[in-house]
């Protein structure tokens, strides 16, 4: 989601003081890297995904892009970012994106490669494969989705079920729909609660079946994330923890994640930052690791 409301400059003043601060304090904490470049496409970023053991990424931003690059680590922690040229996406007609079609939010990499993003401000969910984009027919449901607050994270599961869910459910009570493309029907097994603020923003299966959903809460002045684990059990959800908690300003706005098991057999997610395209803020990669 573009957090339109971004305009005033003393508002978003407190968003770099963790660029100077010192790391955040938390038993799962593993790394944070800022990640700079200069062009006028880089920034933005909305969603990640990982390779299996972490190296390289692929990252779309919500201006209607992607990139791939590979992550360097030191003793564990993420030291450098490189990457290629960032690409425009395409329409399933080859065409370029209108502005009003480019707000590209979640993505998620099927077993055979194919790489599918959901977009928000027009719900729609387009796969990118060898041939370009191919458009997936959606629920009547979608239709109904709130304005700036729709398909935001997206998921395939080790099956290639697409799951995905809005930014919004409609009330600050009311749990989050989440919706599953499997074997070419749409249904929606089950929902996830509301709690504390957080909406949820990305998504991805990890190597241990489990839901991971990357949430955040904005207070006007700084960001807070939070992800959650769901263990499913067909059209059910059998177990939930929180995972990670950070503190209002520990991170800018966090958005993409990804899951992966490191060479100690240790789960991480990688987690990056949507700048909003604003001076005052940044592209930071942030990791954390899954207690089990």
């Amino acid at each position: 989601m573009r957090l339109r409301s971004l305009g005033a400059l003393s508002a978003l003043a407190l968003l770099t003081l963790p660029a100077c601060a010192a790391e955040p304090i938390s038993d799962v904490f593993l790394s944070r890297f800022t990640w700079q470049s200069t062009g006028e496409t880089f920034g933005g970023f909305s969603g990640l995904e990982l390779s299996d053991d972490g190296r390289s990424f692929v990252a779309i931003s919500d201006r209607g892009s992607i990139v791939a690059g590979r992550i360097e680590r030191t003793d564990g922690k993420i030291s450098g970012i490189t990457s290629g040229e960032i690409e425009r996406l395409t329409t399933p007609s080859g065409g370029e994106l209108g502005q009003s079609e480019q707000d590209a939010e979640g993505l998620a990499i099927s077993p055979t490669g194919t790489r599918v993003i959901s977009f928000e401000g027009t719900p729609r969910i387009w796969a990118y494969g060898d041939k370009g984009a191919t458009e997936l027919p959606l629920p009547p449901a979608f239709g109904s989705l709130q304005t700036n607050s729709g398909l935001e994270a997206l998921a395939i599961d080790e099956t290639g079920a697409l799951y995905t869910m809005p930014e919004r459910s409609g009330g600050l009570t009311q749990p989050f729909p989440v919706w599953r493309l499997k074997d070419g029907r749409w249904s929606q097994p089950f929902e996830i609660s509301r709690s504390g603020g957080f909406l949820p923003v990305g998504a991805d299966f990890g190597p241990d079946g489990a839901l991971y959903i990357l949430e955040r809460s904005f207070s006007g002045f700084a960001f807070q994330s939070r992800v959650r684990r769901f263990e499913i059990d067909g059209d059910a959800i059998a177990a939930e923890r929180t995972i990670f908690t950070s503190d209002y300003g520990s991170f800018d706005n966090l958005e993409g994640i990804a899951a992966w098991r490191d060479e100690a057999g240790t789960i991480r997610l990688t987690m990056i930052s949507d700048d909003n395209f604003n001076i005052l803020q940044r592209t930071e990669f942030v990791e954390i690791r899954v207690e089990e």
